[in-house]
Parts: C-alpha cells; structure tokens; sequence
C-alpha cells in the first residue's frame, strides 16, 4: 500500500510516541556479525527513548559492537479494523545503576532468565503509519 493511499496515515511524533507507551513488546533490530539481526524486547518509553533490558549474550554484544539500532512496535485493532507501525532509528547505550528511573522497574521479561543490563534507546528519528485494515482472513 502507497505511503499516499487514503487507507493510510502518516503519525506524527506525539501520535507515534502515544502508541509506544500503550505497548509491551517490540523487536530491535541491529547488526551481528555483519548480519542484521532482530530481537524481541520488552520495554518502556521514558520520555522519547525506549528502555529495555537484557542478559549477556548477542543482544548487548552487537549494541555495544554498533550503537545505531532500529526498534519497530506495531499493534491492531480487529474491531476497528485498523493496524498501526512506529518506528525508531536511533542509538542505543547502557544505562549505568545509579541512573535507572522508576519507569524502569515496570519492565518485565517474558522468561525467568535474569537480565540484570538496561540499555536506552535515544532516538534520531520516529516514524509511524496507522492504516486501514482492507481484507481480513476468513475465518
């Protein structure tokens, strides 16, 4: 579908952002080994940046490896019959223990896996899409 379709709608920030703080789970999206790469994240949004965390392992290596990330949250509505996308590209960073917010502390993780690292996503652009839902699944 064409960015300039009448079944779809460009977001402004304050929309995009407003989306993102409705939302739990996105994916990021980085580079390993010279091979992107997307993880699934739960996270909060403190202010314009997206907080997560995470355990050792391939995630915080390729932050630390390449800063520049990409994180997308997307949702929909079935009984409104729309969808939504907003998207992030921006630069990711640890988040030191003496800087942790309170928001920070209703993050949870999907797994009993400790993930005792918090990484903050600082954005240098936000982007997003709401859009008409124009054929269902039969169901």
């Amino acid at each position: 579908m064409p960015p300039d379709s009448p079944s779809v709608a460009v977001l402004d920030e304050q929309d995009c952002l407003s989306l993102l703080r409705h939302g739990e789970v996105g994916r990021l999206a980085t580079a390993v080994a010279g091979q992107p790469d997307i993880f699934p994240i739960n996270y909060v949004l403190d202010g314009h940046s997206v907080v997560f965390c995470t355990a050792e392992g391939t995630k915080l290596a390729a932050t630390f490896a390449n800063t520049l990330v990409a994180f997308e949250c997307d949702g929909y509505d079935s009984e409104a019959g729309d969808a939504w996308s907003v998207v992030i590209k921006g630069h990711a960073r640890e988040i030191s223990m003496h800087d942790l917010l309170e928001s920070t502390f209703a993050l949870y993780s999907w797994s009993d896996w400790p993930k005792p690292r918090f990484l903050r996503l600082v954005p240098d652009q936000i982007s997003g899409r709401r859009f008409r839902l124009v054929r269902r699944r039969p169901g």
